[in-house]
């Protein structure tokens, strides 16, 4: 039998597909719902703007408001308001009704997250953070590279709310698992609001974002464009690309566990940025020599893309274990990687209309990418610099 460790990281990864799943399915169920609720593209599209910002702008307030006592109810109470608001969304009679759901459920996402690595790190071995935290993160992952077509095909056959419908059985699933396998997470003491929010003032926590926030401008920003870069050297399917990219991201978040648990943070999170600049910087390069070449820069900016979370969530969680809010720094993580895939996207758009080549896009995000390897290794000096001292 697993052990409790084992299962609790195995059960809140579960739910990470669920959430993986859910954050990207609902692109693809566009058209529709557009059809079902006769409303225009754009309109319905705003289904997705509401589960992202709700996911990354509301989740650390609720993380923050959540008494530190009550973690363990909390991780239930979130996961339990993320499946029943997929199912009242699979059942939403309105695009109004459809739209609250998906803010809810995007509420109840971000916070599970949050607080799902908290605990599952909260009751694993020591030196074990790492590959904990890679294992909730290739779950997530997984949901979006395995998930996602697995409900866009359900959604074929059956409509949009067959779609809603896995991801919220996936996640009673994981809800039910957790509520007979989780065991008493360590007692943690209460932690005042006002505290809670001091963590804005701490510069260690605020550079790890700050990579977070430069590297998501970076990878997910371009993601949004990788269709028009792929067509633009005469590849008209972006579908492998895509897959490719995934599967790499899958395969990234598993494999850094075992290097975070053995190897310096800020060491990796800098040969992570300098990693992803150099395929970014490449992707184009190797389009205009062979498509084929092109997978080996779209594999590695997926793998380092997906894997980067890990030591970051790490980081965080360790620089902030003494105030007891490692959960509310995660939270925020996730609020600086929406925050940075809505400014990516939003920058390349207006690249786009004032006519840049769309290669333009690759070369400007690995520039990101080297200006968080800036801060990565700026942060990495200053710290020795005060072990010195």
């Amino acid at each position: 039998m697993a052990s409790p460790s084992h299962s609790t990281t195995s059960l809140v990864a579960i739910g990470a597909f669920a959430l993986g799943m859910a954050s990207y399915v609902t692109a693809g169920l566009i058209p529709l719902i557009q059809t079902d609720f006769a409303v225009s593209v754009s309109v319905a599209a705003q289904l997705v703007t509401a589960f992202t910002l709700a996911y990354g702008l509301g989740s650390p307030l609720c993380v923050a408001l959540l008494p530190s006592r009550h973690q363990r109810g909390g991780l239930f109470a979130m996961l339990g308001l993320f499946v029943i608001a997929n199912a009242a969304s699979a059942l939403a009679t309105s695009l109004t009704l459809l739209m609250l759901w998906r803010v809810v459920a995007g509420l109840a996402a971000g916070t599970y997250l949050a607080i799902g690595i908290a605990a599952a790190v909260g009751v694993a071995p020591a030196g074990a953070r790492g590959k904990t935290i890679s294992i909730i993160m290739g779950g997530m992952a997984s949901g979006t590279v395995l998930g996602v077509p697995l409900g866009l095909a359900l959604a074929e056959r059956w409509g949009w709310q067959a779609a809603l419908w896995t991801i919220a059985l996936i996640g009673l699933v994981a809800l039910v698992g957790l509520v007979l396998r989780l065991p008493k997470l360590p007692e943690a003491r209460a932690v005042p609001l006002r505290r809670k929010l001091s963590i804005l003032n701490d510069r260690q926590v605020l550079g790890l974002l700050g990579i977070s926030l430069l590297a998501a401008i970076a990878s997910l920003g371009l993601y949004t464009y990788i269709a028009p870069l792929i067509d633009a050297h005469g590849e008209h399917s972006v579908a492998i690309y895509l897959w490719v990219w995934g599967v790499g991201g899958v395969l990234g978040s598993f494999v850094i566990g075992t290097l975070v648990d053995r190897f310096s943070g800020p060491r990796l999170t800098a040969a992570i940025m300098l990693l992803l600049s150099l395929a970014l910087i490449a992707l184009p390069l190797l389009l205009a020599v062979s498509p084929w070449l092109a997978l080996l820069p779209i594999a590695l900016w997926g793998a380092v893309g997906w894997a980067l979370q890990v030591p970051q969530n790490s980081g965080l969680m360790k620089a902030r274990e003494a105030q007891g809010d490692g959960n509310l720094a995660v939270a925020l993580n996730e609020s600086a990687l929406y925050l940075g895939s809505a400014l990516g996207a939003s920058i390349g758009g207006f690249a786009l209309a004032l006519h840049m080549p769309v290669d333009a896009l690759s070369f400007a995000a690995g520039l990101v990418a080297l200006l968080g390897l800036g801060l990565s290794l700026w942060r990495q000096r200053r710290g020795q610099a005060h072990a010195i001292v």
